[in-house]
């Protein structure tokens, strides 16, 4: 639990000291099981359409996390509120080689996984106020060990 609060409080530091240019913002997940009906939404500001931009999911999980991957559903509602997207990503947390692919700290992992590729530019289309959701798709019902999910958005080339 000590470790938990340190994390937090490491994030929430690292939060007060962005830019104009990111938006980062996670949520805990209740009793650290994600049930399918808990759907995260997180909205902010978009004001400059003319430059592109990244999108990534971060997630916090425990060493006791029983999958090497995460599905999401992913919404996006428009700042006219007409416009309404979904997708669906397998986010891969783990592999055989390397083991868990996140940062760690004693048994808490983070993945902050790119949505845009590296060489790919995703642009906004109109400013104002986006509203994410993020749902997930996994068959374990609520989903086991699961700390925390949220969403970065960062101007491409402000980097991580």
């Amino acid at each position: 639990m000590r470790n938990l609060c340190f994390f937090l409080l490491l994030s929430v530091l690292l939060l007060s000291c962005t830019t104009g240019d990111l938006y980062e913002k996670v949520v805990p997940i209740p009793g650290h099981q994600w049930r399918s009906s808990y759907k995260p939404r997180f909205t902010f500001n978009i004001t400059d359409t003319a430059v592109p931009y990244r999108l990534y999911v971060v997630f916090r999980h425990s060493e006791k996390y029983n999958y090497n991957n995460l599905w999401l559903k992913l919404g996006i509602q428009s700042p006219d509120s007409t416009r309404l997207s979904a997708a669906q990503y397998e986010l891969p947390l783990a592999n055989n080689e390397r083991g868990w692919l996140g940062t760690g700290m004693d048994d808490l992992y983070e993945h902050r996984i790119a949505l845009t590729p590296e060489s790919g530019s995703f642009y906004f289309r109109k400013a104002g106020a986006y509203t994410f959701q993020v749902e997930q798709l996994m068959r374990e019902d609520p989903l086991q060990e699961a700390f925390n999910v949220g969403i970065r958005v960062e101007r491409k080339g402000s980097g991580q």
